[in-house]
């Protein structure tokens, strides 16, 4: 793609997110989702393929799907209440209908099934701005009428934390493996949002750091499934030793930063007294960590069954891309010592 076409649609894409971080009435707040839709559309159909092609009209039709129930949601509170203003939502049809729209636009359980296939008909950078960008303009509109629809949001968060443990299990694709990962994660921003939105902030903070990492690593080793990661070590063998480390901290295992999100949401959980629920959602964790384990073992403790040498591409490192890996990787790797502050800041 011309590199002034990439620039305008990430800008527009840029554009559309601002807009809806920075509006109070629902249509400025529907417009700006809608320019961040269409912005990403040509970026997911830049390379003719049956699959982007595919992975493209997929996504165009469930955002359109989502956008128009927001729209009539939207339109059933003023009729209700007289109001445009986001944060007028008193009415329990609305709101029901809004929070089903913006699961369907990020891809909460169980209305996740189109985000593993739209995913897996994209490249590893386009991924990389699906898993993450498009997150964050649904979590801002989430994030302001936090305190209605508790079950409902309870109910989609653990759906989503089961389903994304347990549809990553059996596949070999990575991009699909990091589509469950992406529903498992959103599921327990969910599952804290309506008690506390800084910890869902600080749970979404750290998935994106830690995706992008994962989303550049393959990348740079050109990896699109299990099989090929056996051959990375003798492409980047330093970033092959860390790699396992990224995954594990995507699993929560301590002591790596992944661990410190949900810790803290687990203990959250019990104030509130949903002990159960929290039970429930540390047994989902497991599932999540087994495929991570998974990749840990076929990425570090495996080899390719034919000889390295003939199969593994020789080139150069970009620096492009491994500046800004390096910084995340560490980010990642590292930010568990910072809990005491981050609780500190999170007391009332």
């Amino acid at each position: 793609m011309n590199p002034i076409v990439s620039c305008t649609l990430l800008i527009t894409l840029g554009l559309g997110t601002t807009i809806t971080f920075a509006s109070s009435h629902w249509f400025l707040a529907w417009m700006g989702l809608e320019i961040n839709t269409l912005a990403i559309l040509p970026l997911m159909a830049q390379h003719h393929h049956p699959r982007a092609t595919e992975a493209t009209l997929k996504y165009f039709l469930t955002q359109a799907t989502a956008a128009s129930t927001l729209l009539f949601a939207t339109t059933t509170n003023a009729w209700l209440n007289g109001q445009w203003d986001i944060q007028h939502m008193t009415h329990p049809l609305p709101i029901t209908l809004f929070t089903i729209a913006l699961a369907l636009k990020i891809g909460l359980a169980p209305l996740h099934i189109w985000l593993p296939e739209v995913l897996q008909g994209l490249d590893l950078v386009t991924g990389l701005i699906m898993s993450t960008w498009q997150k964050l303009a649904p979590f801002a509109l989430l994030l302001q009428i936090y305190p209605a629809n508790s079950t409902l949001l309870i109910m989609l968060g653990l759906a989503s934390t089961l389903i994304g443990g347990w549809g990553g299990l059996n596949q070999t694709q990575l991009r699909k493996i990091l589509a469950y990962s992406s529903i498992a994660h959103l599921g327990w921003m969910i599952l804290v949002l309506q008690f506390s939105p800084a910890l869902t902030l600080l749970t979404l903070f750290l998935y994106i750091i830690m995706t992008f990492s994962t989303f550049l690593v393959f990348h740079l080793n050109n990896a699109t499934n299990i099989n090929t990661l056996a051959t990375t070590w003798t492409k980047t063998p330093a970033l092959t030793a860390l790699t396992p480390l990224l995954l594990l901290s995507l699993g929560g295992l301590p002591p790596l930063s992944g661990f410190m999100p949900k810790w803290l949401i687990l203990q959250e959980l019990t104030k509130q007294d949903l002990a159960l629920t929290a039970t429930l959602a540390a047994l989902t964790a497991l599932l999540s960590l087994y495929f991570y384990l998974r990749l840990s073992y076929a990425l570090a403790l495996t080899m390719f069954p034919n000889n390295p040498s003939g199969t593994s591409p020789w080139r150069l490192q970009s620096p492009q891309i491994m500046y800004p890996l390096a910084l995340s990787i560490t980010a990642a790797l590292t930010l568990l010592p910072l809990t005491p502050t981050v609780t500190a800041l999170m007391m009332p």
